[in-house]
């Protein structure tokens, strides 16, 4: 397809972008970023992973474009005594009729909320992670679609790391993003403090809703990736587990594994949806730079020197950036 018509369809059907960021807008102050790599997730079917000390409005952000986008929004708070049947659902026996029925669980909606995901522990986070990755969930011997578009954002807490468990690798793997949330600015704190606590409640009325956010979809699959960026998005996967072959070996004895093959395909998704949600039909090494950090960042493990010396997964992919060529 001509670039030209990929422009103009990316034009048509970005046209919600700017209504919707104006009426999250309205709820929460700030916090661009987060609400722009949400919308990359939603946008290209990849879950997010947010980490950020409490009260940074993660959970309220969560709902306000589920709220926006007329969709059905779910949280569930993950606690150490949860269990696998609290999220998917279980059978339960109908007496009137004899025989056991589904009772769907939470995890039956199209934004999920996995709120500080660390708290549960192994069987509650494999039995979410069938449904990240199948897109589908069994109750008893029945096996049930889960609704479309689908999307796990799960927070973590930094901070508190007493009776939490740590995602495993492969669990964090299937993060398309993670995203670190800061604190507000000094000028936005004033105006959330203003907003909180004027006493009226302000709420998001749609601008969208899941059937556009799949057209939406197609078009991103549809957006141009010049043969060139997919050899740079594949050097810079490759840089993470061969720092040496790109002139980095100062790097090799900090990094313990590099980004797995599902690096290049969420980068190559991700850079699509942010060129979308600039209303551009093409993709630049510029894309690639500004969704880098947060496919990348949980994807590269770090060894103990590294550690020791303070480094983090952020300055050796920022480094790797500034090394791999640009084409």
């Amino acid at each position: 397809m001509d670039v030209r018509v990929i422009n103009e369809l990316v034009h048509q059907q970005s046209a919600f972008v700017e209504s919707l960021t104006a009426e999250v807008g309205k709820v929460i102050v700030g916090q661009k970023t987060m609400v722009e790599r949400l919308l990359i997730g939603l946008l290209t079917g990849g879950h997010v992973l947010l980490e950020g000390v409490p009260g940074l409005a993660k959970t309220l952000t969560v709902k306000t474009l589920a709220d926006a986008l007329e969709m059905r929004f779910q949280r569930i708070q993950f606690t150490p005594d949860l269990l696998p049947a609290d999220i998917v659902g279980t059978t339960i026996y109908n007496q009137a009729k004899s025989e056991f029925v589904s009772k769907k669980g939470p995890i039956f909606a199209n934004l999920v909320l996995a709120d500080e995901i660390n708290r549960a522990p192994a069987k509650v986070q494999s039995a979410l992670l069938e449904a990240m990755q199948e897109r589908q969930v069994t109750i008893g011997d029945t096996t049930h679609a889960l609704p479309e578009p689908f999307l796990v954002m799960a927070t973590q807490n930094p901070i508190e790391q007493e009776g939490t468990y740590a995602l495993p690798e492969a669990q964090l793997d299937r993060f398309m993003l993670m995203i670190k949330v800061g604190y507000p600015t000094k000028d936005d704190e004033r105006a959330i403090m203003d907003r909180m606590t004027s006493g009226m409640k302000v709420t998001a009325t749609p601008v969208a809703n899941p059937a556009r956010i799949a057209e939406a979809r197609s078009v991103v699959n549809q957006v141009y990736i010049d043969e060139k960026i997919r050899d740079y998005i594949v050097s810079i996967v490759h840089a993470t587990r061969e720092p040496k072959a790109h002139g980095l070996g100062q790097l090799a004895d900090f990094i313990s594994f590099g980004a797995s093959p599902r690096a290049s395909i969420y980068l190559n998704l991700a850079a699509r949806a942010h060129a979308f949600l600039r209303h551009r039909g093409y993709v630049t090494p510029e894309d690639i730079k500004a969704v880098g950090v947060d496919v990348l960042r949980h994807r590269v493990i770090l060894t103990y020197e590294a550690e020791a010396e303070e480094i983090t997964s952020e300055t050796i992919i920022r480094k790797l950036f500034e090394h791999v060529e640009v084409p």
